[in-house]
């Protein structure tokens, strides 16, 4: 009966028979599912397309260049009858009944033993959808369930399998939307979230009751010690089997001290995964419209940590050879002391009309842009009481506008993109 449920079941083809009659489109969507299953499968048909005749050129199934004749499902465990011949799929379906061997008809579903539903799978799960006879429904809905949990909308963490440990999560550069697909599902799947105030802070109103959130900002001790309790907290709260993520802004690697927590953690013994995050370096020019790099303009792009001064004996940072470079320069952690490090860049020879964008809060919803030049920049930020966080871009692409014409002259590669 068409309005009777089928029962959803899964099987085990193992090392099965599978019967293929047809090598058309329908088998060749259906194919590598089959031969993922482990199944021996045996393709009956006297043409196949190109990607159905790779498979069998490598091995992947036998191929039989025929058309069907009776006794093809008799050693059958399961069948896709696919043929163009309507008597054919007929007498093929006819002998699946009569050997009792669920079969699948793509020409008649109502006349078919089985379905075949639309599925997707997503970190070890499967999701098969059965609509009866609205396959583009069933399509539908397997797609938002399986684009949830990629990219953990729908909450569905492991329990039988997880194993316990810490992934460092680059959150990006504050819009929620910017986390990657595998962060935003291995939070979804945390039980402890360590989290900086730079991180995507609305997705932690997102996340069940169950799980604790704990603000590495307010993590005891000093400053100076506060990156060594947070190691601590990590390796504690690991170690007592639970899933920690540790959300970082932007990315784990880039200004983010990633690689000290992961030494801490490892020395620890406490399995660790990183998640790179979309880098503000890249992202928060590119939300005002500034590309960092731009065919004819600038070949090359230097990001700059400015968290200490360039008179400082603790900065690692060559500012002459920073100066005497014709690309981009981006700083991050660089609005306290901009003015000095405007100063040293134009005094070792870079043009005190060099164009500059500072960014406050880029891609939040708070987002604003204050141009300047680097002669100026010092002054307009103590101005314009800009405040971090804050990304800061020097170069001529900051005068690159949507509505300018392209460069006159083509440069050497062609504009090929990379």
């Amino acid at each position: 009966m068409p309005d009777t449920p089928a029962y959803p079941v899964g099987l085990r083809l193992t090392g099965r028979r599978v019967v293929v009659l047809g090598g058309g489109g329908v088998a060749q969507r259906r194919l590598p599912a089959l031969v993922a299953s482990g199944a021996d499968v045996l393709l009956v048909s006297p043409s196949a397309t190109p990607s159905v005749e790779a498979m069998a050129e490598t091995g992947e199934l036998t191929w039989e260049r025929r058309t069907y004749r009776p006794g093809d499902l008799a050693q059958a465990w399961y069948a896709l009858i696919a043929t163009s011949d309507p008597a054919a799929n007929h007498a093929a379906s006819a002998e699946a009944e009569a050997h009792r061997v669920w079969a699948v008809r793509s020409d008649d579903a109502d006349a078919a033993t089985a379905w075949t539903p639309a599925t997707g799978r997503s970190e070890g799960v499967t999701v098969a959808v059965l609509t009866g006879s609205d396959p583009r429904r069933s399509a539908a809905v397997r797609d938002a369930v399986v684009e949830g949990l990629r990219d953990g909308t729908l909450a569905a963490p492991q329990y039988r399998t997880r194993t316990p440990g810490v992934a460092l999560v680059g959150g990006g550069p504050g819009d929620p939307d910017l986390i990657t697909v595998r962060g935003r599902r291995l939070l979804a799947e945390a039980d402890v979230v360590i989290a900086d105030r730079l991180g995507p802070r609305d997705l932690l109103d997102e996340l069940p009751p169950h799980v604790e959130v704990v603000d590495a900002a307010k993590i005891p001790y000093g400053r100076f010690m506060a990156q060594e309790a947070i190691n601590q907290a990590l390796v504690a709260y690991a170690k007592e089997g639970k899933s920690v993520v540790r959300l970082k802004g932007g990315d784990p690697f880039v200004f983010g001290r990633g690689m000290e927590e992961v030494q801490e953690l490892t020395r620890a013994g406490v399995p660790v995964t990183v998640v790179p995050g979309i880098s503000s370096s890249i992202s928060v020019p590119g939300a005002v419209g500034i590309p960092v790099t731009h065919r004819g303009v600038a070949h090359e792009f230097t990001v700059v940590s400015g968290h200490v001064a360039p008179d400082d004996a603790r900065s690692l940072v060559d500012w002459r050879a920073l100066a005497a470079l014709r690309g981009t320069l981006v700083l991050l952690m660089a609005v306290e002391r901009i003015g000095a490090i405007a100063e040293a860049l134009i005094a070792h020879g870079r043009d005190a009309d060099t164009p500059v964008a500072v960014v406050q809060e880029g891609t939040m919803a708070t987002q604003r842009r204050v141009d300047a030049t680097l002669a100026t920049v010092g002054e307009r930020v103590r101005a314009e009481e800009v405040r971090p966080p804050a990304v800061i871009v020097i170069g001529d692409v900051v005068a690159v506008r949507p509505d300018a014409p392209g460069p006159g002259t083509p440069d050497a590669e062609g504009g090929a993109g990379g």
